[in-house]
């Protein structure tokens, strides 16, 4: 597997973590290899978000694109976060008033009705495993999650061919 060494860091993670010193041109020679991501300012919420989605994607995206970890390109994958998220709190409150309904007093001892709850439970836990599932294949690949953040790498631009010192030579 010749070519698949260790993952080139961005200079910035380099610095944050203090083990390598590195020279101030050594530090703006990587800093002008790097690929930098697009501006805040093309990155903006899908017109499916309601109002509640729009204002909580403008707000991780602004700390996404300040960490330099997202671009327009990632926009559908916030967005599909948000979805998730909000599916899965929907779902965990449904449980849970499902659960206090079969718990209560009042039902306890209606046999049918301690079925239906016992039904919408599983239900619930189905849907709100889903969403969880979904939205945590979203955070994990947008980096809002601390494993995905401690292996995350910043894309790096390819390093440009060195200049041969025989090229002024033209041997044929």
């Amino acid at each position: 597997m010749a070519g698949y060494g260790k993952q080139r860091e961005p200079i910035d993670l380099i610095i944050a973590k203090g083990k390598k010193h590195l020279t101030k041109d050594e530090i703006e020679k990587r800093k002008k290899s790097e690929i930098n991501v697009d501006d805040y300012k093309n990155v903006k919420p899908p017109s499916y978000l309601n109002t509640k989605q729009k204002k909580e994607f403008t707000e991780l995206a602004e700390k996404l694109v300040n960490i330099g970890i997202m671009s327009e390109l990632d926009e559908d994958c916030l967005a599909r976060y948000l979805i998730a998220k909000e599916n899965y709190l929907k779902f965990t409150k449904l449980l849970n008033s499902a659960i206090k309904n079969k718990a209560s007093n009042e039902y306890k001892h209606d046999a049918e009705m301690q079925k239906v709850f016992s039904v919408d439970i599983e239900a619930y836990l189905t849907h709100q495993d889903r969403a969880f599932k979904q939205c945590n294949a979203c955070a994990d690949k947008l980096g809002l999650t601390i494993t995905s953040r401690c292996r995350l790498q910043v894309p790096q631009a390819p390093e440009k061919p060195k200049e041969n010192k025989f090229s002024k030579f033209n041997v044929v």
